[in-house]
């Protein structure tokens, strides 16, 4: 993943699977998608283990973006069925990113 220029912002969810699809994946893609057309989105990566253990980290330019998010009717919803059908647990942290760096071969 191309990284941005630092400062700006990763919101971090970590979270435990319930049992069954219930229609997670398609509206976790949906998810992906909005958030992709919404201002000051950056970029996100995620991984889930065979055990329901998953994280996804969002980049963001500031945490007015983040709120932005956070308001959006959709992805308020999502929050909600994510609380009732498709999480046993969750946590959310938000940082800021001071420096980057990495490595491709």
């Amino acid at each position: 993943m191309p990284r941005p220029e630092p400062p700006y912002y990763a919101v971090i969810f970590t979270s435990r699977r319930t049992e069954g699809d219930n229609g997670y994946a398609e509206r976790a893609l949906e998810m992906s998608e909005l958030a992709a057309q919404q201002d000051g989105y950056l970029g996100e990566e995620s991984a889930r283990d065979e055990s329901g253990l998953g994280i996804t980290v969002s980049y963001w330019r500031d945490e007015e973006a983040i709120a932005g998010w956070r308001k959006n009717l959709e992805h308020t919803e999502s929050r909600r069925r994510g609380r009732a059908e498709w999480y046993e647990e969750f946590e959310v942290r938000v940082a800021r990113v001071e420096r980057s760096y990495g490595f491709t071969r």
